[in-house]
Formats: C-alpha cells, structure tokens, sequence
C-alpha cells in the first residue's frame, strides 16, 4: 500500500479540499460544480463525435456516440459516474473518446435519467433499456451486433446490474442483450450489511468522502425494502457464475476500493475471467485526468486493450 497518494494528485487534490463538499451546496449547485470541474479536463479527438437517443425505460434517452472509424464495430455501452446524483454526457467526454479511439470499439454513452427526481431502480431500468435496445438495433450506432457495458463508480454499478438483469432474463428464457464484457472503473457494488475497511481508511481528503457517499446514497435509494436487492448491491450475490468476462480497476486511496477488490474475487471465485488491475497510487475518480496524471492513461490503456482483445 502506497504512504500517500501520487504527486501527480498533489495539486487536484488542494483544489478539491478547497471546494465545497456536494452535500452542502444540495442537487442543483452539487452538478454545476461537477460538470464545471469536467470543464477542465482535455478532450481528445475522436473519428466521429455526434448527439442522438436510445431507448431508456420510458422514453428516448439522450446519448452521445464515439465512432472510431468507418465501418460497423462492436459497441460498448458506457454509464458515466456521479453518485447516480451529479454527471452526464460532458463531465465523460474524455474517457468516452480515449476508450474509442484506443479499443476500436464505437462507445456509446447513456445519459441516464438522475437521482433524487428518478431514485433507484430507474437509473438501472434505463440502463438496461439502452443496452437492449443497442442490442436488438445496432445500426444506427454504427454496431455489428457485439455489446459491452462498462462505466465507473457509480456507472459500474449500474454496469454490473445490466449485466445480472440480463443474465437472469436469459436464465427465464426472457429475450436478454448477450453481453460480450464488462468494463468497470472502481465500481460501487457494496453490501450495505457488510463493513469496508476502506471506506473507513479513505473517508476524508481524497476527493469522493464517506459523507458524500452517505449523500448519494440518501438520493438514490428511497425505501429500505431495496437493502437486500441484488440488484442495488451486486455483493449480495450468491452465485456470479455465467456474467460476462470483466476488467475492473481500483485505487489504492478510494473508499470504494474494497467493494470492487471483493467483487473482482467474487467473480473469480464463481468461475468468471477477471483482469483486476489495482493502482495503489490513485483516488476515486482517477481516471477522468487524463493529460494530467500518467496512471489514468494506464487504465485507459488497460480497458482499451480488454475490449481490443475480444
């Protein structure tokens, strides 16, 4: 375990410490200051950039489509990080774009409908929704019929639950997206009946705090019927067998990150191939500063050539 984040972090870090906590400013102010931080971030040229719609669970969705080149390809559905609260299609523009442009694979990002106005499990119906409809339809993505799924944080879960919902769709003999792999960055997939040791080792000056969690998790989750949905909290599966191949990424000063080292084990353990690359180095969120700190290159590299591989 590293002693203290990478001097890389040094100056992002200062200025997220001198930055009011999202909790404190409420919805509104908490994404303005998310997608003004997103502002800041370089964006990288693509093939092809273009606005458009998929099908969420009740109604169009927005999307925004990174096409790599001419020519069907296989597409990965990527559901951008926030809480399930904060984010959207610009604060992702950067990952988006070097996933595309490294992996050859067209990248579509899913601008689900948000926490408090839409709590769970809307965010994840639309997420499904999108990922079916990409499925049943690719043409108008540019696709060949592959779909992946992949997002971070809070996008890495509603990742792994499209890919447990179409799994026990097919189990049902439910028409179901065949999902070729998923790709999560530091994933929130924790028990709320299970302790993280990390949540409480990193949960003050590393950018995303155990406070704010507590914070989203208080916008999205409702009703208290929801603390055993598997669905919600993909550690409280029993059995992971048959998902998708998986790439999962961690950071060594991240609350999260015991929750996705549990879950990469847990897959394993169940028989599913697990690349886990692990930056003891990074914070949650790393891999947004691309340009600006070398190990989000890395994971972007890492993701690119999983995809790349299948």
């Amino acid at each position: 375990m590293a002693d203290e984040p990478h001097p890389q972090l040094t100056r992002i870090l200062e200025l997220t410490a001198d930055a009011p906590n999202f909790e404190d400013v409420g919805v509104a102010e908490a994404r303005e200051a998310f997608e003004a931080m997103a502002s800041f971030s370089p964006t990288f040229e693509v093939h092809e950039q273009y606005d458009t719609t998929v099908a969420g669970a009740d109604g169009d969705l927005d999307a925004r489509v990174y096409r790599p080149g001419e020519g069907d390809r296989p597409v990965l559905a990527f559901f951008h990080g926030g809480g399930f609260v904060i984010g959207g299609l610009d604060t992702h523009d950067n990952v988006c774009q070097r996933l595309a442009t490294e992996s050859g694979w067209t990248v579509v990002s899913v601008d689900y409908r948000l926490a408090p106005e839409h709590p769970f499990p809307t965010p994840l119906e639309d997420a499904y929704a999108a990922v079916e409809s990409i499925a049943d339809d690719p043409e108008p993505f540019g696709g060949d019929g592959t779909v992946a799924v992949g997002g971070d944080s809070a996008g890495g879960n509603l990742a792994t639950g499209v890919t447990l919902l179409a799994r026990d769709a097919a189990a049902l003999d439910d028409a179901a997206p065949d999902i070729d792999h998923q790709l999560l960055y530091y994933p929130a997939c924790g028990s709320p009946f299970e302790s993280y040791g990390s949540r409480e080792e990193n949960a003050e000056g590393y950018f995303l705090e155990r406070s704010t969690i507590s914070w989203f998790d208080e916008q999205y989750v409702h009703s208290p019927t929801h603390a055993r949905n598997e669905y919600l909290a993909p550690l409280l599966v029993e059995d992971l067998s048959e998902l998708p191949d998986a790439t999962i990424v961690t950071a060594g000063f991240d609350p999260l990150r015991d929750e996705g080292i549990a879950y990469a084990e847990a897959l394993e353990a169940d028989g599913v191939a697990v690349e886990h690359c692990h930056y003891e180095s990074m914070i949650h969120g790393f891999v947004n500063f691309i340009g600006r700190v070398d190990a989000a290159e890395d994971a972007i590299s890492v993701g690119a050539a999983a995809l790349d591989r299948r």
